[in-house]
């Protein structure tokens, strides 16, 4: 009865397999640089964060802490956290892990908030725009590592390219949530003092969406940590590797260890990039 919808087939891979030839026959060049670029940038700052001796970035990763949120308790266990990741023997993989996070994340912020920031003030842009924010969060993520593999050979650039992608919808969307509940009242009193559109935005709009906007680079943050062990399947370095190397060696006590130092990074990250509280101990409105 349905056969003859089966007979004609519409090929989408199809498509999508000759536009991918047709970009890595036309446009290797290109991705070959960008390839180059990103990861000369992040080898760059994986080395420049190797060359520090662990107690001493410790250290500094500790005194950051405390002077963004002070709070004891934070720096404390920011210690005795990343202690333990160098008592494992896994310090060099998680300043690995670290720099993808860190380039990934900073990608996703510098396209995702001001895409958001538009798309706030353009609901029409916004309604063009979510669906394909919707298939970037629903296709499974391997799915992106196919063609970033045949774009950019195996490493570390087709395991950001592919984080990217995944982790990009988060800044757009709760970017453009902040600017969009700004009160009313806050724009008409800024208007009534004859505020520009750039002063409106700048002292107006971001200061009253920072705390969405600081939510939405922290769950880009997790959602990039989440694609680690998916990007080492194509090469990327960083903690990915030890856990597919002990799922392929079936090593429970390699795999329990690599875990719990992504665990680890992921808690560290999430409390240092939340809104530091305010300085006079009052609770924010």
């Amino acid at each position: 009865m349905y056969d003859w919808i089966v007979s004609h087939k519409i090929s989408l891979g199809i498509w999508l397999k000759d536009g991918v030839d047709f970009l890595n026959s036309h446009g290797q060049g290109f991705f070959d640089l960008i390839s180059t670029v990103l990861g000369a940038m992040v080898q760059g700052l994986t080395d420049g964060l190797l060359a520090v001796p662990p107690l001493a970035l410790i250290g500094l990763f500790s005194a950051a802490a405390y002077l963004l949120h002070r709070s004891v308790g934070l720096s404390v266990f920011i210690v005795a956290s990343l202690l333990l990741v160098v008592n494992l023997g896994y310090w060099e993989a998680t300043m690995e892990t670290l720099s993808l996070v860190i380039w990934s994340t900073a990608t996703c912020v510098l396209i995702g908030v001001p895409v958001g920031i538009v798309a706030a003030h353009r609901p029409l842009f916004y309604a063009a725009i979510r669906p394909f924010l919707d298939l970037m969060q629903t296709i499974p993520t391997f799915v992106y590592l196919i063609p970033t593999l045949v774009l950019f050979g195996l490493g570390t650039v087709p395991g950001i390219i592919s984080t990217v992608i995944f982790a990009l919808p988060a800044p757009i969307r709760l970017t453009q949530l902040g600017i969009a509940s700004v009160p009313p009242s806050l724009r008409e009193a800024a208007l009534a003092y004859g505020a520009t559109r750039w002063q409106m935005l700048v002292k107006v709009e971001l200061p009253s969406a920072m705390p969405t906007i600081l939510a939405g680079i922290t769950q880009c943050i997790m959602l990039s940590l989440s694609m680690v062990v998916i990007a080492a399947l194509v090469g990327a370095d960083g903690l990915g590797k030890p856990v597919v190397r002990a799922l392929n060696t079936v090593n429970i006590a390699m795999g329990f260890e690599a875990g719990l130092a992504i665990v680890v990074l992921a808690i560290i990250l999430d409390r240092v990039c939340k809104r530091p509280a305010p300085r006079n101990g009052r609770s924010s409105p």
